[in-house]
């Protein structure tokens, strides 16, 4: 007998995606929209939300995948939650549809208000050979299979013998100068360089970590001095820092870099290992809506984070994060908009969650302000670079500055004391360098088990020659009759 799915009927604020703001707005909302009797219901593909700005972190094995997610079963108890992705937003009738992960008939589900908290998704190029050579650093998934992926191919160089395989093997390629492009290569090179030591047979010198930037200068957070102190210390350990250049080729996993603007080669080399990290832009599922999008491809929100449309704000209909242009009082980007990262989307949230449930007692709303109090970044263990409050660090204090600001930033206690413990556990224990090989076929063992081996054909039995009838004169039987006398 087949079990249809129910959903409440009660008046449901709808949350589209769980990312820090959808997370954060559930989180908000929750117990406030039950005891009115309402119901928060959140849509996103993922059981959790990811805090992006340790998954450098994660991939460089200073803290377990895991901790860096936050269920959303475990902490929005009083939300429905759904595991599906939004296909279609008709807000005039107030209804979405959505189609559940595993396939099955689509949803159609009212809704009193919308949130839109898609966020972001990596944003690439029509570059030949990216999609099959690449890899981003968006998600969980990726960050582990990063971390698994430097640890085995500096176990498969140490015992390779074809010297154009083994650089090859050790070139690891990071393209993107931002925030997630220069932590991603600092922490991969401290690791990479751990796991050299433990192996006697790789040296040192035969790392090649290779960043590749079309800007003249890395890192627009923070200032221009900081920036070039970032870049004399990452060519101290080795980096080469490649600015003005772009990727042009990655096809069968031989990079070509080209110089910008003329467009001449600038090098060319074989790498198993190239990471994407040259920004996002807005999830494409806001095209599925009936809501006005700006040039950009975010939607339009006035400072209250109220969606605008072409006649005024629209009635309970809600946006921020990187998938909304959120008006930035303060100074943000060229276009007046804020700067789409963690530190704003958090503050969005708890913003919009407020606004939205004083629009329901007709209450004024408060337009989101909050002026940036600086930049923090890590760049391995004991390095670190940090602006904060005008004041300019680098060093371990800076470092120490990083894992303050995210530890706090770490949504729900449960988590931040998780990946505490993993950095106190490091301490004392350096980085995990255990590589997980085979997670993208983990039945592979079972299945070698349990399948029965081929057994070996059988040779066919020749027929023995027939013996042929001894000769009466034969010398042999004369010999064995004389005997027999």
């Amino acid at each position: 007998m087949a079990i249809t799915p129910t959903f409440s009927a009660r008046p449901r604020v709808l949350v589209v995606g769980g990312g820090y703001v959808g997370f954060y707005t559930a989180l908000k909302l929750q117990k406030k929209i039950a005891k009115s009797g309402g119901i928060v219901t959140l849509v996103d593909p993922l059981p959790y939300m990811t805090y992006q700005p340790f998954l450098p972190e994660v991939a460089g094995g200073n803290i377990e995948a895991r901790h860096a997610v936050v269920s959303h079963r475990m902490h929005l108890k009083d939300t429905e939650l759904i595991q599906g992705s939004v296909t279609n937003i008709d807000h005039e009738n107030r209804t979405a549809v959505i189609a559940p992960v595993d396939g099955g008939a689509p949803i159609e589900l009212p809704y009193h208000d919308v949130v839109i908290a898609a966020g972001a998704v990596t944003r690439t190029f029509p570059i030949k050979g990216l999609a099959e050579a690449g890899i981003g650093l968006k998600t969980i998934e990726e960050a582990v299979a990063l971390r698994n992926q430097v640890l085995s191919l500096i176990e498969l160089a140490s015992t390779e013998a074809d010297p154009e395989l083994r650089k090859r093997h050790l070139t690891f390629v990071v393209v993107g100068g931002g925030f997630a492009g220069i932590e991603t290569i600092a922490e991969l090179e401290d690791m990479a360089r751990a796991a050299v030591k433990l192996n006697n047979r790789v040296e040192q010198s035969e790392l090649r970590f290779v960043l590749v930037e079309a800007m003249g200068r890395i890192m627009p957070e923070v200032t221009e001095k900081q920036a070039l102190w970032v870049v004399e210390h990452l060519r101290s350990r080795g980096v080469e820092v490649l600015l003005n250049t772009s990727l042009d080729n990655a096809e069968n996993n031989n990079i070509k870099l080209i110089n910008l603007p003329d467009k001449s080669v600038a090098q060319e080399f074989d790498a198993d290992t190239l990471i994407w990290t040259a920004g996002v832009m807005a999830n494409p599922m806001v095209r599925s809506t009936d809501f006005p999008i700006e040039p950009r491809g975010r939607v339009s929100v006035n400072v209250n984070l109220q969606i605008n449309g072409e006649f005024g704000v629209i009635p309970n209909a809600w946006a921020a994060g990187d998938v909304a242009a959120v008006p930035d009082v303060t100074g943000g980007l060229p276009d007046g908009t804020c700067v789409p990262n963690a530190q704003h989307a958090l503050r969005q949230a708890k913003r919009l969650a407020k606004n939205l449930w004083a629009s329901r007692f007709n209450k004024p709303l408060t337009g989101y302000k909050h002026k940036n109090l600086g930049a923090v970044a890590g760049f391995g263990e004991w390095k670190g670079v940090a602006k904060v409050m005008g004041i300019q660090l680098k060093g371990p204090l800076a470092w120490l500055m990083h894992r303050g600001y995210h530890g706090l930033a770490m949504p729900t206690f449960e988590r931040k004391f998780r990946v505490i413990m993993d950095w106190f556990v490091a301490f004392f224990a350096g980085r995990d360098l255990a590589q997980l090989e085979f997670l993208d076929n983990p039945r592979r063992a079972f299945v070698t088990a349990a399948t029965p081996a081929p057994k070996p054909a059988a040779k066919p039995v020749e027929a023995a020659p027939a013996a042929e009838p001894a000769k009466a004169d034969a010398p042999v039987a004369k010999e064995e009759a004389t005997a027999s006398k």
